[in-house]
Parts: structure tokens; sequence; C-alpha cells
């Protein structure tokens, strides 16, 4: 398969999406085992196996492609063309019966993110977000909302352990000054933003498969999402991210950050 744009491997990714799902569900609520990683996060045979069927779908379809994957590590990252997969982003949710987890596929162009999608496999909610394209929940567009003002946002984290060190003062200071704030919605934080039901996002300590997706579905929806100093996210970021609907409240947040 070949292409020049990022939209041309739409199509792609939805199968990834599809393949993922399919692994996925059987598992769901089935009271499979669960190991622990060596930083003790959990894994479950629903996040290799989800991510072995991607990255067979890959190797079929676009072999000269790399991948950086969460369980299986990285190929070919410094192709031009590099997929990004988290198979189960909020495994916790996903272990206690919760459906507060999804798949995240990223697609980056010389380490930027260009297309990403969040699916939920078991409600069937799927975002799609592409460069120059308007993002997509189910097919349907969505816009974030406005919210300039800080003090009547909704922000939401996976959890607040994660601001650890110099990264709890700032938190503090953003939680501090909006209207509500909410945890363990992990990647799904995301989604509901670029449709429009919350106006922040602020997390910490993430890995490029954790944040990568979220760039074109937020940036398609009219948010913005950079790292806390208000750079553009790569591949490469610090693992700082900060989303926000209304771009004047996000240069409020990074204010607060600061």
């Amino acid at each position: 398969m070949t292409g020049t744009d990022a939209a041309d491997f739409v199509p792609l990714a939805e199968r990834l999406a599809a393949a993922s799902g399919d692994v996925i569900r059987p598992f769901y609520r089935a009271g499979v085992a669960v190991d622990d990683k060596a930083d003790d996060s959990p894994v479950t045979v629903a996040d290799r196996e989800a991510e072995a069927a991607m990255r067979a779908v890959l190797a079929r379809d676009v072999p000269e492609h790399g991948i950086l994957g969460e369980e299986y590590g990285p190929e070919r990252t410094d192709a031009e063309w590099v997929w990004v997969l988290d198979p189960v982003d909020g495994t916790k949710g996903f272990i206690t019966g919760l459906p507060t987890f999804g798949t995240l596929i990223a697609l980056c162009r010389h380490g930027r993110p260009v297309l990403g999608i969040i699916d939920q496999p078991v409600s069937g909610d799927r975002w799609v977000g592409c460069e120059g394209r308007t993002t997509t929940l189910n097919g349907h567009v969505v816009h974030t909302r406005a919210c300039p003002d800080a003090g009547r946002a909704t922000l939401l984290a996976t959890s607040p352990e994660m601001f650890r060190g110099a990264d709890a003062a700032p938190w503090q200071r953003l939680e501090q000054a909006v209207k509500m704030r909410r945890f363990s919605a992990d990647c799904l934080a995301y989604g509901v933003l670029a449709a429009g039901f919350v106006d922040l996002v602020a997390e910490a300590d993430l890995q490029p498969y954790d944040y990568c997706a979220h760039v074109p579905v937020v940036e398609g929806a009219g948010g913005r999402i950079t790292d806390w100093q208000g750079h553009p996210l790569t591949m490469h970021s610090d693992g700082r991210v900060l989303a926000a609907g209304d771009p004047a409240l996000h240069a409020a947040a990074l204010a607060l950050l600061a």
C-alpha cells in the first residue's frame, strides 16, 4: 500500500481498530489473568494479542512503515511513516470491568502525529482525526466547545498520582483554578473533549503511545494540544500533555502550568 497524505491511510487505520477490537471484546469481563510489567503496570493477554493482530496487518499492508507499540516495542522508527499503537489504553479499567479504556492508533510522519484513532471496542465509539480533516465520532463531525474561562472549565486527568515532584505544584495551580475535575477516563478524556463535553485534559508521565493518537483528534475538532511549554507534540516529547477545547483556555492553562 502506498500513500502520500495521512488521509490515504485512514482506511488502514480503521482496519487496525477493527482487528484490535475483535481480539479485545471476548476478553472483556472474562476474568483474564493479569501480569505485572517491570514498572508494575498491569498487562493482559488482550493487550498482547491485540497489538500482535495490528502488527500483522501492518506487516502485510505497509511493511516499509515503522511501528512503536506498548507491548512489543519499536521497529524501523526512523522510517518516514511510523504507527504508534496502544492496544488497551486504560488496562486498569479493563481488568476491573469498566469500559474506561480504548485502543489508540496513531500514524506519525517524520515523528509528528498526522492521523489518530481512539476506539472503544465495547461501546463501539470511534473517534477519527486526520490532518486536513474535521474529527468524527462514529462518522459524525464533532467540535470542541467554547470555554475561555478556567473558572468555568471541567478538567480531566487519568490519576492525581501522575503529578509528582516538579509536576505537583503546577497541577495544583491548574486544578484549583477550574470549576470541576475528574479522574480515571484515560484515553476517553480526549475523545469527550473533542466532542465538546469537557474543556481540559492535563497529564504527565506519558509515553508516545499514550498521547500521539490524541493530537489529530483534538486538533481536528478545533482544540489545542501541546506539551506544558506550548510546544507541538511529537514522538519525542517529554510526556507532559495539555489539551483544551478552547484555544483561549489553553493559553490560560499554560500560564497556570508555567
